[in-house]
C-alpha cells in the first residue's frame, strides 16, 4: 500500500537506524505521513533533560502534532515521562517548567523534532515496533485538534490578557525577586570583610564611602552643576568668529614671544667675553 512504500523509501534513504513510522491527521486523509524515530544515544552526561535508552527522537514532525498529541500516540508504548518539541536537534538542559501564560512564549513554525521521554527503556523499543503497523490517527473523535477557524478563535481567545491574571503573575514574580535579592544582601553582608581559605577578603559594593544617593535633590544639584557648566562654555566662545580670534590672538602671542627670545639670545651672546681674571 502507500504507507508501506512511503516506509520503505524513507527507511532507504534515511538509513537503518531510523523507523519510519506512518500517521495521518484524520480519518479523511489519504496519503499518510511519515514520522522518522529512532533511540536518542548520546554520551553519558551531554544531555540531562533527554536521558539515553529512555528517550525516542522524532523526526519530521508536522506543525499541526502538538505535544499532547505525541503523548498520545506513543502512551500505547508505556506511560511518557515528558515530550519536547524543538525547532532543530540539539543537547537539552533540564530548566525550571515555565507555568507563565503571558511570557516566554515562544512558537515554532514548520516541520520540527521532539524527544519522548518514556518512564521504562522499554517503551522506546515498542514506539520503534510501531512501524510495523498501520497509519495511527493524530486527530480523533475523541480527542480533536483544531484547524480553521476554530483554531484561529482559540489563538485569538488565548492570546487576549486577563489584566488580573496578569497583575497576579508579576506580583508573585516581584515577590521571588525581592526575596532572592534580600537573601543576596544578607549573604554579601555577611561575607564583607570575612577572609576565605585562601586569605582573600572579597570585595563588595557597600563601602565606606557609598555612591550618591538617589534621591531627587541629589539629582537636582548634578543637574544644576552641569548647566553652569555648559552655560560658561557657551559664553566663552559664543560666535565661532569669536572662537577663530581666540586662536589667532594667540598664535600671535606665541609668535611674538619667540622674536623676543630670540633677540634675547642674540644679545647674550654678543656680550659674551673671554674674562680670564
Amino acid at each position: 500500500g502507500t504507507g508501506s512504500g512511503a516506509r520503505a523509501a524513507a527507511a532507504s534513504l534515511t538509513g537503518a537506524s531510523l523507523a519510519a513510522l506512518a500517521v495521518k491527521f484524520g480519518e479523511r486523509q489519504r496519503s499518510p505521513h511519515c514520522l522518522l524515530v529512532k533511540e536518542h544515544q548520546v554520551r553519558e552526561g551531554a544531555d540531562t533533560a533527554h536521558p539515553p535508552r529512555r528517550t525516542l527522537f522524532v523526526l519530521n514532525v508536522p506543525p499541526y502534532c502538538s505535544r499532547d498529541s505525541l503523548s498520545r500516540l506513543f502512551s500505547r508504548c508505556g506511560h511518557v515521562q515528558s515530550v519536547d518539541i524543538c525547532e532543530k536537534p540539539g543537547p537539552g538542559e533540564k530548566k525550571e517548567k515555565l507555568t507563565s501564560k503571558f511570557f516566554n512564549r515562544k512558537t515554532v513554525k514548520g516541520f520540527q523534532v521532539a524527544y519522548v521521554v518514556f518512564r521504562k527503556p522499554a517503551g522506546v523499543q515498542a514506539a520503534k515496533a510501531l512501524s510495523q503497523e498501520g497509519p495511527l490517527l493524530i486527530s480523533t473523535d475523541s480527542h480533536p485538534v483544531k484547524t480553521g477557524i476554530s483554531k484561529w478563535i482559540a489563538s485569538y481567545e488565548a492570546s487576549v490578557v486577563d489584566p488580573k491574571e496578569l497583575k497576579a503573575e508579576v506580583d508573585a514574580y516581584m515577590q521571588d525577586y525581592d526575596k532572592k535579592m534580600a537573601e543576596e544582601e544578607a549573604k554579601a553582608a555577611k561575607e564583607e570583610g570575612v577572609p576565605d581559605e585562601e586569605g582573600w577578603v572579597k570585595v563588595t559594593r557597600k563601602g565606606r564611602k557609598p555612591g550618591l544617593p538617589r534621591t531627587e535633590a541629589a539629582n537636582l544639584r548634578v543637574l544644576e552643576r552641569e548647566k553652569q557648566k555648559r552655560a560658561r562654555k557657551e559664553l566663552l566662545n559664543f560666535y565661532a568668529w569669536q572662537h577663530r580670534e581666540t586662536k589667532r590672538e594667540h598664535i600671535a602671542q606665541l609668535r611674538k614671544k619667540f622674536e623676543e627670545d630670540k633677540q634675547r639670545i642674540a644679545l647674550m651672546r654678543a656680550q659674551r667675553k673671554f674674562r680670564p681674571y
